[in-house]
């Protein structure tokens, strides 16, 4: 799913294309900034996991974004959001790289997905944080969002399981 490129104050929320697949994947797949994702780091990145990133934004279901900054156009992070059937709660999730933490990017990416959000008539935005993520908890409390659930994961190829809170925000 591509939309239209979302501006913040500082950056550009553009649609993913096949040329990020390697930025994306040095964020998902490193052990300290992917630690919170529910993908396990690999230890060798094969051609397949390359050519199934690089297929993201052919994704109908899902539409993901690589944040930006305004100035140099330099690649700050990435995000997502995915629509229900009705187009009236949009999930949203974002990543930033650790060159960029404690910038407030991970908020401004946050609050330009839930403008649009609301924009395109969201009554409801939801995203699931990891409890030990306390960096994103911060960011998504600070947004208004309250917790309405709790759940677990595994990490897809592991056996590691982790819970997470489910946030919303009634728009």
């Amino acid at each position: 799913m591509k939309i239209q490129t979302i501006e913040t104050p500082r950056l550009y929320l553009r649609s993913f294309e096949k040329e990020d697949a390697r930025f994306a994947i040095s964020i998902w797949n490193d052990p300290e900034m992917g630690e919170y994702l529910a993908d396990e780091a690999m230890e060798e990145i094969d051609e397949d996991y390359v050519r199934e990133i690089e297929a993201l934004p052919e994704d109908e279901d899902c539409c993901y974004l690589i944040s930006e900054l305004k100035d140099t156009r330099m690649r700050t992070g990435t995000c997502s959001f995915m629509v229900s059937d009705d187009g009236r709660t949009y999930d949203i999730a974002y990543c930033v790289h650790r060159d960029y933490w404690r910038n407030g990017y991970a908020t401004e990416a946050a609050k330009g997905m839930i403008d649009y959000a609301i924009r395109q008539g969201a009554k409801k935005i939801t995203v699931r944080v990891d409890k030990e993520n306390i960096a994103s908890n911060k960011v998504v409390r600070k947004l208004g969002f309250q917790i309405t659930g709790e759940s677990t994961y595994k990490k897809r190829g592991t056996e590691k399981e982790f819970s997470d809170y489910l946030y919303e925000l009634q728009v």
